[in-house]
């Protein structure tokens, strides 16, 4: 689990410039040449499509196929470790998907597969029917760790991506401006992220990553090192977010509660190797509102039932 980053940026300065690099390679795979994993040249959306709403009824199609992939790391021992053992799962085109499942499960390995950081040892995951071979526009991170630029204010972090695609600036500030009220941090644009709450930084990663307009949200626990009152209010503007815009959102989360609140569907996993247990269409209304949901007695039963599943997937001991 990484650290806690609470407070007002205690520690930007300690995680140093080695985050901010990595930051900037990661940002730089996926933004240039606008090239998306099928080929096609990304253009830029103006930023009146982040507030649009969702009008279409048409049925929804395939946009992530996983296909019976599997994934063997090598120990220090040089033992082979296997992480993932055959996952085949299809995820449609806007749809809020939620991996969950015991530490170790292999939930933050396939979301890499998927994203392009890691190829699997066997099988193979496909966006829009092409092959996945590495990171891409189409696909956008949002992890725990922020990896915002220290030297850049908000807006230039949510600008970093638009200019990289040769977005003009006058342009590209317009969408971030957007962006940035979108993620409720109008009137911080010129703050730096040591100025910043961690929930605060959160949402500038949110945005910059809307900001090169992914087909796709990968979400890796990005609220699991923030307190419970920031992390619920986070959720809600996910939400609000997602129910504007219906992207696609693949989200791994520790958290049966935060699974069942956010998802269309609960992919719940076994404990190492990782495999899918079950698939669980979670049948709540939208937009969902938590103070309604914790009265529903069908929200409760599907928190008590996972729950249910974690606690059999501990009495059982590690899959043979």
């Amino acid at each position: 689990m990484k650290a806690r980053q609470n407070g007002r940026g205690s520690n930007d300065a300690s995680h140093g410039c080695a985050n901010d690099r990595r930051s900037g390679r990661l940002l730089a795979k996926l933004v240039s040449y606008g090239e998306t994993s099928d080929g096609m040249t990304a253009v830029p959306a103006r930023s009146s499509e982040w507030v649009r709403p969702v009008t279409s009824q048409e049925p929804a199609s395939v946009i992530i196929e996983i296909d019976h992939v599997s994934q063997v790391f090598q120990t220090s021992a040089r033992k082979d470790h296997v992480a993932l053992s055959d996952i085949s799962l299809s995820i449609e085109e806007g749809a809020f998907v939620s991996i969950l499942g015991p530490s170790g499960c292999g939930k933050s390995t396939l979301l890499y597969i998927v994203g392009g950081f890691v190829s699997p040892t066997s099988g193979a995951a496909r966006m829009k029917g092409q092959a996945i071979t590495g990171p891409g526009p189409d696909r956008g991170p949002v992890f725990q760790e922020f990896a915002l630029f220290p030297w850049k204010t908000v807006l230039g972090n949510v600008m970093y991506g638009p200019r990289q695609q040769g977005v003009r600036a006058a342009e590209a500030e317009a969408q971030s401006r957007a962006l940035i009220e979108m993620v409720g941090l109008k009137g911080f644009e010129n703050f730096y992220p040591k100025e910043l709450s961690g929930g605060m930084k959160q949402r500038v990663a949110l945005a910059r990553t809307l900001a090169y307009h992914p087909e796709v949200l990968l979400m890796d626990e990005p609220f699991g090192a923030l307190d419970a009152h920031t992390r619920t209010r986070l959720q809600n503007d996910l939400l609000n977010i997602w129910e504007r815009d219906r992207k696609t959102v693949l989200f791994v989360t520790h958290s049966v509660d935060e699974a069942v609140f956010l998802s269309d569907k609960v992919v719940m996993m076994s404990k190492s190797p990782g495999r899918i247990r079950e698939v669980i269409d979670i049948d709540l209304p939208r937009p969902r509102r938590r103070n309604e949901l914790l009265l529903d007695p069908r929200y409760q039963k599907y928190v008590v039932d996972i729950e249910r599943m974690f606690d059999e997937s501990d009495e059982a001991g590690p899959a043979s």
